[in-house]
């Protein structure tokens, strides 16, 4: 299909100025192709759209429409697993097909069968704690390995480990850019998104190559990741936040909600906890999204301790720093909180932190703070 007449007339359409994606899908409906539509007179538009718009269509190409057409065409013949996907393709995903919103046309690189697939939408800040990256990949990888789909959006932090424990099962996982897929953003995502399709997964965008990362581009990406997954899994997000954008999306397509909980401390549990008072489903191992979706499986690998294993974890706790971990919990805590709830002296504290921080038991964190780690 590269280079085909069909993809420059979807293009064109789509092109077209104040066009909108509710315009162009009544176009398609009543006319059956965007070749038929460009080929109508205007007389014949004008009962769909305002007659402005049906001469834009009917007129000459915008102006830089043949620039931009031939960056997308010089991208989608630069490899045998890149192409482009349209509202009238088999391969669109059916999910996303049921949405109020659908993108009219999708470009993709990768395996886009995964875009069929059952998916769970995994969520985020881009400047999570280092508890809420474990949670985000443990939780990844649980679903994967239950050959679930993990769809997100590539961001800094909660995405990218949302995508990396993906690649860890054989579900794998999908991500939506909000940018052109010829220069995936953020840029230190990049190698992310070559793995991503190297190991069996896909990148889209309903944006063409060549398109920069605009700011307003990634709420309208969000309808996509939430539109892919049967639900949506906020792991950590701050009260004004796009994650609860995507969350609110999910909500409005009739699809599930979840989120973890978090201390009442962080600013990056506040919208999680406000998604749960409002009815999102509280989860703390990834067999509750199982269940919750009817997908379930007693076998299923969860991250995380349950039942007599939690019970038991002070009785495998090293003698030497076990008080260290009770006396840490699970939020985040100075070294003098520490010192306060343990009586250890400074030194004796301070080499008792740095062998659990060897042991991979905790973490430290900007602002003197020490936090358990996820498996602690």
């Amino acid at each position: 299909m590269t280079g085909s007449g069909e993809f420059e007339a979807w293009f064109r359409l789509l092109e077209t100025p104040k066009l909108g994606p509710t315009h162009a899908r009544q176009l398609l409906a009543a006319f059956g192709s965007p070749e038929a539509v460009l080929r109508a007179p205007p007389s014949s538009l004008r009962g769909l759209v305002t007659p402005a718009l049906a001469a834009a269509i009917a007129g000459p190409a915008p102006e830089g429409f043949a620039n931009r057409l031939r960056r997308c065409e010089g991208w989608l013949s630069g490899g045998a697993m890149r192409r482009f996907i349209t509202l009238g393709d088999a391969d669109y995903p059916p999910l996303l097909l049921q949405t109020a919103d659908p993108p009219a046309l999708l470009f993709a690189q990768g395996a886009v069968h995964r875009l069929a697939a059952r998916s769970v939408a995994i969520v985020g800040t881009r400047h999570p704690t280092t508890q809420g990256e474990e949670n985000a990949r443990a939780f990844a990888a649980a679903l994967s390995r239950e050959g679930l789909v993990v769809v997100s959006g590539l961001a800094r932090g909660i995405d990218a480990a949302a995508h990396e424990g993906a690649l860890l099962g054989e579900g794998g996982t999908v991500a939506v850019l909000g940018a052109g897929l010829d220069d995936p953003y953020p840029s230190q995502n990049a190698r992310l998104a070559a793995r991503i399709v190297d190991q069996g997964g896909a990148v889209i965008s309903e944006y063409a190559p060549g398109t920069p990362p605009l700011k307003e581009n990634f709420p309208r990406r969000n309808r996509i990741i939430a539109g892919l997954s049967l639900g949506t899994l906020v792991v950590e997000a701050a009260l004004r936040s796009g994650s609860l954008i995507t969350a609110r999306l999910a909500t409005e397509a009739g699809r599930e909600v979840f989120a973890i909980p978090g201390s009442i401390h962080s600013p990056q549990s506040k919208g999680c906890h406000a998604l749960i008072r409002q009815g999102a489903k509280l989860v703390e191992v990834a067999t509750d999204i199982l269940e919750e979706l009817r997908l379930a499986d007693p076998a299923v690998a969860v991250p995380g301790m349950e039942g007599d294993e939690a019970d038991d974890a002070d009785s495998v706790d090293d003698a030497a720093t076990g008080p260290v971990l009770r006396a840490l919990g699970h939020d985040p805590a100075t070294l003098d909180a520490l010192q306060a709830r343990t009586g250890w002296p400074t030194a004796e504290l301070a080499a008792g932190l740095l062998e659990l921080e060897l042991q991979g038991k905790v973490a430290r964190l900007p602002g003197g703070l020490y936090q358990r780690r996820a498996a602690a």
